[in-house]
């Protein structure tokens, strides 16, 4: 009778060992899912947009710099030979069109100081040959805040490994009690 005890004992210490290898075993992935997406480095900058039916405008803040993106509406094509007029928080401020070969569309700007926290209004004229518009938006700018910290694929190793050993002491005990108990 006990020849009959001792191989079910065995399949039943089977499943929790089993168990515990594939929760271990890492996930493999199929064709074209292999990579792991590209992690986030860092804060992105604070940006505004405004747009009209002729016009597109972007602005990226960078500290004290602005740099600004004019587009065709229509096409997103750079404006070519473009002027700025800025109203920026209250300021009146000249963009100074980047150099005139790759940079077409291309402005930028070194404001005085760093902008406070807070809804800034933003207003641009634009004048581009015999077309000109008034373009309006809001930069949202928020207080530095510290990044989340990461979480670390190695975490997730760790908590498996754990996990098949708990698994695994779980079986090693179950089976004791039972050959105890016979």
């Amino acid at each position: 009778m006990s020849r009959i005890r001792e191989p079910q004992m065995k399949h039943r210490l089977l499943l929790p060992l089993l168990l515990a290898a594939l929760l271990a075993a890492p996930v493999q992935a199929h064709e074209g899912h292999d990579e792991a997406p590209a992690a986030a480095t860092g804060q992105a900058l604070p940006r505004f947009a405004a747009s009209s039916e002729l016009f597109e405008l972007v602005g990226v803040l960078d500290g004290r710099q602005l740099t600004l993106y004019l587009d065709h509406a229509a096409s997103n094509a750079p404006v070519q030979g473009a002027t700025l007029e800025l109203d920026f928080g209250g300021a009146k401020l000249k963009p100074v069109p980047k150099s005139e070969g790759e940079g077409q569309g291309e402005f930028t700007l070194q404001l005085e100081r760093e902008p406070q926290p807070g809804l800034i209004p933003v207003t641009a004229t634009v004048l581009a040959g015999n077309e000109s518009d008034l373009l309006a938006g809001e930069l949202d700018l928020h207080a530095h805040e510290p990044a989340a910290p990461a979480a670390s694929a190695r975490w997730k190793y760790i908590a498996a490994g754990a996990l098949a050993l708990l698994g695994l002491g779980a079986g090693l005990r179950l089976g004791r009690q039972r050959r105890a108990a016979a």
